[in-house]
């Protein structure tokens, strides 16, 4: 099985409702986002032979995910106030409002599952909160 590997980083900010400790409080990360898919058999085309996909296109669409959630701040539906999440808005402030909690454990998930839905086979995709810490999601 051939398998490749490719990355993509945005920053955003979030904050973990109901939680306790620091993580409760508004913060900012350099999300880190690889992706590993996986085949058995190399393309034969013209353009691409020899390669399981061409890194290019499966980095561009990595970004296209990622790019989605850069500079903004992400919050679990439900989790704040509509005025407050209204203030913000009229106020210009980009939010993304998800139906999980903003963990490294639910990204790897969420992009484990967009990749693999723009028809790549994944075989993991791991979320680095810091260099340090990641979280990882295969099925």
């Amino acid at each position: 099985m051939y398998v490749l590997k490719t990355n993509s980083s945005f920053d955003s900010a979030h904050f973990l409702s109901k939680y306790t400790g620091k993580c409760s409080n508004i913060h900012g990360h350099r999300w880190n986002v690889e992706v590993q898919i996986k085949g058995e058999e190399l393309r034969e085309d013209v353009q691409n032979k020899g390669m399981l996909v061409d890194f290019g296109k499966l980095k561009e669409d990595l970004n296209k995910v990622t790019e989605e959630f850069d500079h903004t701040f992400i919050i679990e539906k439900g989790s704040l106030k509509d005025a407050t999440v209204n203030a913000l808005k009229e106020e210009g402030f980009s939010i993304l409002e998800m139906d999980f909690r903003p963990t490294a454990e639910n990204f790897s998930k969420y992009f484990f599952e967009r990749i693999s839905n723009m028809g790549y086979d994944v075989l993991l995709a791991t979320v680095y909160e810091t260099p340090n810490n990641c979280a990882s999601y295969s099925i």
